[in-house]
């Protein structure tokens, strides 16, 4: 059961909270290649997380391109949208977590649901609203934010300012209950991910300390 913390996103305390813990952010990269071997970026980030967890310290830091810049400045008129066309008030999303794993949506909704917004440019959007689906890149990050606070479902809101009037929101909603086999493959594939974040560790600490000077001879 994961904790709620009710924080800012993207201060410096949620910074730190982040540091040493898997978030669901991230969990496509634990997923991927699921049944077999971690591929390299699950590596990478096990190295990351070793070393949060080593320091103390989150190394993740704030970075930001033009797409998160995007996202960040338009999810209030996102938020707003959905909260017009719903007829629900959206609260902090905070962030949930326990010792190893951590999440923050972008908000909550009374006791039972959860909302993720996604700004995006003309073209995703036309897609996504076409399909009726979301995208498949986002699929760990739904279903580990369902499961992770524990609540009944979660509404994927795709926003795009330049739709018109009408159109401009498209929302998705995962029912819980129909991702129960998920959520085992997630316990399942984060214990082994936990492992190997185990290992590096002892690897790290293991590390002779070299420091190798040479001179150049007279």
């Amino acid at each position: 059961m994961l904790k709620f913390q009710d924080i800012n996103q993207n201060g410096d305390e949620w910074y730190q909270m982040r540091g040493g813990r898997l978030t669901s952010s991230m969990l496509a990269k634990v997923m991927a290649n699921d049944g077999k071997a971690f591929g390299e970026p699950a590596k990478k980030y096990a190295h990351q997380i070793a070393v949060e967890q080593i320091t103390g310290k989150a190394t993740e830091g704030g970075y930001h391109n033009d797409a998160m810049q995007r996202g960040h400045d338009e999810e209030p008129l996102c938020r707003a949208l959905y909260e017009f066309e719903t007829f629900s008030k959206v609260t902090n999303g905070g962030f949930f977590c326990n010792d190893r794993i951590g999440c923050s949506p972008d908000g909550l909704v009374g006791n039972d649901g959860v909302v993720e917004f996604k700004s995006a440019i003309a073209s995703i959007h036309y897609e996504r609203l076409r399909k009726q689906a979301f995208d498949s890149g986002y699929k760990w990050q739904l279903i580990g934010n369902v499961k992770f606070t524990s609540r009944d479902w979660i509404d994927f809101g795709s926003y795009c300012s330049e739709f018109p009037e009408g159109k401009r929101l498209y929302v998705y909603r995962l029912w819980a209950d129909d991702y129960k086999s998920e959520f085992a493959r997630i316990d399942e594939r984060t214990e082994q991910f936990f492992e190997l974040v185990e290992a590096t560790k002892k690897n790290i600490e293991s590390l002779p300390y070299i420091n190798q000077l040479t001179t150049k001879a007279a």
